[in-house]
């Protein structure tokens, strides 16, 4: 490191965290740099403890509110200059001053009230720094400018992820919170159910037994059918506040509709099977017949994982399941019968704009229904780039960036029977022998933006 001058205040950064300009009070009286940040909580496992905290680097900018994430390397007891001791975190990180940069430690402390956001100590201050104090901003200006001018990359650092979820010991859930904590972020499932929400047009809000949400990165929602509504509205909220959501609320809620999904699916031109809809028994006749009559399926739309979906092997049949579901008032769909299909569907898994897992569902003896769920048997499968394409494309029609694409193989190709926005892992994780939880937890880090969020300024 060449001569540096200090004086008793200065521009720094701290480019590991992602803070392009703090504006540092020099302190040789003080042993140990301190940072501002609130919002501090350690996570990671032995040996590897981290901690994220929030910051507002600039004390007049208050707006401007990042999340960072940095090594943890001690809990130390520091005195402030006023007599009042406090346990603090330790992280460990660099600092750039005047074009070099050197590693420091720095204790994390709020220091809202304060005129300086840090304080530089003098185990920062290495052999090559000389301290002039009659000198101000030796090494140059830098502005809070830096923060617009040059927002924070597509981040490689530490995520906050929220799995919404109100069964943290599901496989799934499980899997997706190991992945992603092998990887060094820090995870909460949250009880979808138990949160609720300020909405208001400056700062909306997320709550859970009594504490506020604040600093997430992503959000993975595990929204099951009986909470839809409610869990969409809990995603809308967290889109709200600049989360990444890994699939919107406005894609879970197309998903979801089954009757809307085969509409988008058909505008899309994506193969299906041939499918009706009415809600007069006046239709019942018509409606048989624009399927190519009787054997058919009938699915109520609310149903999943195979429940309330029927196979009427006669026309005669399929009138009196018709007729019951309609005084009942219940909504379902009419669908062709695909002989050929023998029992079995393909699951794609589409993450993104491509499938990186399928396996084959093949039903029991004198069962329709392949679903793992209903005692199907799954096996790994390759598929062709017809059935690669159409899954992606299906995806892609409502919104989705994962997706669970069941199909049929039919005589004229791949027939699209459901996306599902929340598939399972389990079964296709172990037919096909791949780490899925990890590939989602790597999509997270490539679209989830570093958290910077610029509020509204009051007037």
């Amino acid at each position: 490191m060449n001569q540096i001058v200090f004086g008793w205040e200065e521009w720094v950064a701290l480019p590991d965290l992602g803070l392009v300009a703090i504006k540092a009070k020099v302190d040789t009286g003080a042993k140990t740099s301190s940072l501002h940040a609130f919002a501090i909580e350690s996570y990671g496992r032995e040996g590897n403890r981290r901690v994220r905290f929030g910051v507002h680097p600039i004390p007049e900018r208050p707006d401007i509110e990042l999340f960072c994430s940095a090594p943890l390397i001690d809990q130390r007891t520091v005195v402030s200059s006023n007599g009042e001791s406090e346990l603090r975190y330790v992280i460990a990180t660099s600092i750039k001053v005047g074009g070099e940069t050197w590693p420091i430690e720095v204790s994390l402390t709020n220091r809202e009230s304060m005129q300086y956001r840090m304080l530089v100590g003098r185990e920062a201050l290495t052999g090559k720094i000389i301290v002039n104090p009659n000198e101000s901003c030796v090494q140059g200006e830098l502005s809070d400018s830096l923060y617009e001018e040059f927002p924070l990359p597509r981040t490689q650092r530490n995520l906050k992820i929220a799995i919404l979820s109100r069964e943290p010991d599901n496989y799934s859930t499980r899997r997706l919170a190991e992945a992603a904590e092998a990887r060094n972020h820090m995870v909460e499932v949250i009880n979808t159910t138990q949160c609720y929400m300020n909405i208001t047009s400056r700062s909306p809000e997320v709550h859970i037994d009594g504490r506020k949400l604040i600093g997430f990165d992503a959000v993975i929602p595990r929204i099951g059918a009986s909470v839809t509504f409610y869990g969409m509205a809990v995603v809308r909220q967290f889109e709200m506040m600049g989360v990444y959501c890994l699939n919107s609320s406005h894609a879970i809620g197309c998903s979801r509709d089954k009757l809307f999904a085969h509409q988008l699916l058909a505008r899309s031109g994506i193969g299906m099977p041939i499918t009706g809809f009415a809600r007069s028994p006046k239709a019942t006749d018509e409606l048989i017949k624009s399927v190519k009559g009787a054997p058919l399926v009938l699915k109520l739309l609310e149903g999943t994982q195979g429940r309330g979906v029927v196979l009427a092997e006669t026309k005669k049949a399929a009138e009196s399941v018709l007729g019951a579901f309609q005084g009942l008032r219940a909504n379902i769909l009419v669908q062709e019968f695909i002989k050929e299909a023998g029992g079995a569907d393909i699951r794609c898994l589409v993450l993104g704009n491509r499938v990186i897992a399928a396996m084959k569902r093949q039903a029991d003896a004198g069962e329709f229904r392949s679903n793992l769920h209903r005692g199907g048997k799954a096996t790994r499968i390759r598929i062709s780039k017809e059935e690669r394409e159409t899954a992606v494309k299906a995806a892609k029609a409502l919104g989705l960036s994962l997706a669970g694409v069941d199909m049929l193989r039919a005589d004229d190709g791949p027939k699209v029977l459901e996306v599902n926005s929340s598939p399972g892992l389990e079964g296709i994780e172990k037919v096909t022998g791949l780490d899925i939880a990890d590939k989602i937890a790597e999509h997270l880090e490539k679209n989830a933006r570093a958290r910077t969020t610029r509020k509204a300024r009051r007037k």
